[in-house]
């Protein structure tokens, strides 16, 4: 009885918090493109609560095993600076992740482990996050591994090109060094 109270606080909590995000952002305006010609990474901004958040985007050119119905995949760099959030890496990989699983990112051979959440994978250290980004800023390729609930294993490979771009453009729609 004990753990089905856990559970039922827990998703409750979930629910009003989940209510919250979608009436902000219901209030919110739409983010504003940053780059003319976006390529392959995209870079918005928009109010957001008590300030301004700023993001960058990119989708995978390449998904294997293909024919597997998955959701959108997309990497997303993120500074909040009201909330003294600053390159903050989500990786949405369009699936259910295996509980207990890591997502990895691998970029020019440098390999980097996240921990998930439903489908979702970030970085737990925010000094291993910023080494992400610096690999990202001087690669040229990035490889996502990771594991669906139903075990399949995936990967998405990502193209670099236009990162940097996007990033300074980020950077300075919210004033982040």
């Amino acid at each position: 009885m004990k753990n089905f109270m856990t559970i039922l606080t827990s998703l409750t909590v979930v629910a009003v918090l989940l209510g919250a995000a979608v009436t902000a952002q219901a209030k919110s305006k739409s983010p504003k493109s940053l780059l003319r010609n976006p390529g392959i990474w995209g870079a918005f901004a928009l109010k957001e609560g008590k300030g301004k958040a700023c993001y960058m985007a990119g989708q995978p050119n390449d998904s294997k095993p293909t024919g597997v119905k998955r959701g959108p995949i997309w990497v997303l760099i993120t500074h909040r600076p009201y909330k003294k959030i600053k390159g903050e890496v989500g990786v949405y990989v369009g699936y259910p992740i295996k509980p207990g699983s890591n997502v990895t990112i691998n970029v020019d051979g440098k390999t980097f482990k996240l921990y998930t959440v439903d489908d979702t994978a970030w970085v737990e250290n925010p000094k291993i996050e910023a080494r992400l980004v610096k690999a990202m800023r001087a690669g040229k390729k990035m490889v996502i591994r990771g594991t669906s609930k139903r075990s399949t294993k995936t990967t998405d490979r990502y193209s670099l090109k236009g990162f940097t771009r996007a990033l300074k453009a980020i950077n300075r729609a919210c004033k982040v060094k």
